[in-house]
């Protein structure tokens, strides 16, 4: 049997969005009504839809649907997860990679809510640094661990493609929580996810 994928976008906010990217095609000086442009407006405004719907999900939700109580205590790392938003100051995307680990203290959360954690706020309009906060918030809140560590590493299309224009610049931020904010805790995580374990 084939697998179809099936996106569904409420049609008023689609028509509505439609215009105006045809409004700004014509504003930049192109011709909307062109082969290669007739159908850009609803796959603009479909595209848009998709890369903010993280606005209509609760990370909270997402975690308490999978969690499990569990005597582990020692560090759960995710890492390498990829990192998919808009900058929320030109709209164009910043990408990258994050890392995220907590301690539990009696809950664990099944490992593939942690990435889609991370979708919930990068499919938004945001800034790195609070993106990073937000993550670490939604994790801290919903499973009460001893602590919760978040890296993020990435690049930003503003940087390279306009304004300075430094091709190989790399932001990072961090937050932690908790043990993380031992020294020797934070460092054990730091070394993990700059280590190759393969």
């Amino acid at each position: 049997m084939k697998f179809k994928k099936i996106e569904e976008y409420p049609e008023t906010i689609t028509d509505g969005l439609k215009d105006h990217y045809h409004s700004v095609l014509k504003e930049i000086g192109e011709d909307p009504f062109r082969q290669g442009l007739l159908k850009t407006p609803e796959r603009a405004a479909k595209a848009i839809q998709f890369l903010t719907h993280g606005y209509h999900l609760d990370g909270k939700e997402i975690l308490r649907s999978a969690m499990f109580d569990e005597e582990y205590s020692e560090m759960v790392l995710v890492k390498d997860i990829e990192v998919y938003s808009l900058c929320e100051h030109h709209l164009i995307p910043f990408f990258g990679k994050a890392h995220i680990a907590y301690i539990p203290d009696g809950k664990i959360v099944g490992l593939s809510k942690i990435p889609r954690v991370v979708d919930v706020f990068a499919r938004r309009l945001q800034v790195q640094e609070r993106l990073t906060h937000e993550i670490l918030t939604c994790i801290q809140e919903s499973l009460n661990p001893l602590g919760v560590a978040v890296v993020i590493e990435a690049k930003h299309l503003c940087m390279v493609m306009r304004g300075v224009q430094k091709q190989n610049s790399v932001t990072t931020t961090s937050a932690f929580t908790g043990e993380f904010r031992k020294v020797e805790t934070r460092t054990e995580f730091l070394n993990l996810i700059s280590s190759d374990l393969s």
